[in-house]
């Protein structure tokens, strides 16, 4: 495991963990997580490696051993997919695949949007509804964040507070994010044209309908997992099917 920083299109700087040798995969993790929690802690990574790829896996800005600014001007609209871009013009990829689970699914659709143009495509833990109404999604975790200290067993956010202390998150940094991720309209799916593989858990409509997703991309296909939301991330199925695709 190799880590550096990369210095983003606005001078924060980002962690990148790289693990294996081959064709690139860069791998962008999910709200409140880490490259460690999602692709390292359960083999995803290595299953990559071992099948010859390199898997690439940034801490997104406010999480991990990234950079989490607490001014409000370092987070503008769109501020992940940009992060995005200008890691693959700093790494210099050319030809590469990009997976991301969650709101790192979100981020690979939005960068893709922008210009982006992996080999392959992959959108985890994602449906058709989570590209959209991001509004909804974000007011119930900022509310988590608001009533951080008050949330006991049996509130609805208290998974999510759960997770943000377990990850040890910078709740200043990681609500000035919640105001900067763009939603994607229906028609500009028809931007994603490379091979696409909408992965999902079987308990899993955090997101919306991922069939649905599937349905509405030029050239997708949808590989259905065990898990919830949270649960599908720690299935070795995962590691399997990321490797069965991009292979």
């Amino acid at each position: 495991m190799i880590t550096d920083l990369v210095t983003s299109f606005d001078g924060t700087k980002l962690a990148i963990h790289r693990l294996g040798a081959g064709r690139p995969v860069l791998m962008l993790h999910g709200l409140f997580s880490s490259a460690e929690m999602n692709w390292i802690r359960f083999g995803h990574a290595q299953k990559l490696a071992e099948a010859g790829f390199e898997a690439i896996m940034p801490d997104l800005r406010a999480h991990g051993a990234s950079d989490k600014p607490h001014d409000p001007s370092a987070y503008p609209p769109g501020v992940l997919a940009r992060d995005a871009v200008a890691l693959v013009e700093a790494l210099e990829l050319e030809d590469y695949d990009l997976v991301g689970f969650s709101l790192g699914a979100r981020t690979a659709a939005r960068a893709v949007i922008a210009g982006l143009e992996p080999h392959g495509l992959v959108l985890s833990g994602m449906g058709l509804e989570g590209l959209a109404g991001w509004n909804r999604r974000s007011a119930f975790f900022i509310d988590a964040i608001d009533r951080f200290d008050e949330v006991k067993r049996g509130d609805p956010a208290f998974m999510a507070v759960s997770f943000m202390k377990t990850m040890k998150v910078d709740r200043v940094a990681a609500r000035l994010l919640l105001n900067a991720v763009d939603d994607t309209r229906e028609e500009e799916l028809a931007r994603i044209t490379m091979p696409t593989m909408v992965l999902c858990g079987d308990k899993d409509s955090d997101n919306g309908s991922a069939p649905r997703l599937a349905e509405l991309l030029p050239d997708a296909e949808f590989v259905e997992i065990p898990g919830t939301h949270m649960s599908s991330v720690a299935e070795g199925a995962m590691g399997d099917a990321l490797v069965d695709f991009l292979r």
